[in-house]
């Protein structure tokens, strides 16, 4: 359970705030705007963290809570601006397009690769086949996890703001793909994935 403990705003306000950031590609201050017009006034700054409080939390919840995916997973990495520097973007799908899980990473090596196959095997079990790209670094880190399992048996300012956020874009994707709740309001499953 999400704690909103100590907020100026009601959980609604904030919540909803969140979801329409994440869900849709506006900015903070079009956002402010927006919320102004609705009669919430809340500065730009002030959603930003709440984008960076929440998100990431709304989107550990739906990783756990999503329908199980098929079996045959494709994974890649795409680079993303943050603080002028770039990282790396882990995102796999299934066969359908459903997502599975995502992980930003400052490096894109064998030890986040390894750590993206070990959080993926962990809530979506083990895959019939995982499609990849030829990076070593991809390569490495699904030997490492077969090895592990066989022997035993755009802009950010800072990381944080921008892991945050994107889990928060992943979450409001697999809502949208019906991986939730299908059939139940968009807004309401963000929602009640905060508690």
């Amino acid at each position: 359970m999400i704690s909103f403990k100590g907020t100026q705003y009601p959980k609604d306000v904030i919540l909803f705030a969140v979801f329409f950031y994440v869900r849709y590609g506006v900015s903070y201050r079009d956002l402010e705007e927006i919320m102004g017009e609705r009669g919430v006034f809340v500065d730009h700054t002030t959603l930003n963290r709440w984008v960076t409080r929440y998100s990431g939390a709304i989107a550990e919840a739906a990783r756990r809570r999503k329908v199980p995916c098929d079996c045959s997973w494709r994974m890649d990495e795409t680079y993303i601006k943050v603080k002028g520097a770039w990282v790396y973007l882990y995102r796999a799908v299934d066969k359908h397009g459903k997502t599975l899980d995502f992980m930003l990473s400052e490096r894109r090596n064998k030890p986040a690769a390894t750590k993206f196959f070990a959080r993926m095997l962990e809530v979506n079990g083990l895959p019939r086949k995982i499609v990849i790209d030829k990076s070593g670094a991809n390569t490495a880190g699904l030997k490492a996890i077969n090895k592990r399992r066989t022997r035993p048996m755009l802009g950010f300012k800072s990381f944080n703001s921008a892991s945050a956020t994107l889990a928060g874009i992943e979450t409001a994707h697999m809502i949208r793909k019906g991986q939730l709740t299908p059939g139940v309001c968009p807004f309401k499953q963000f929602a009640e994935l905060a508690g």
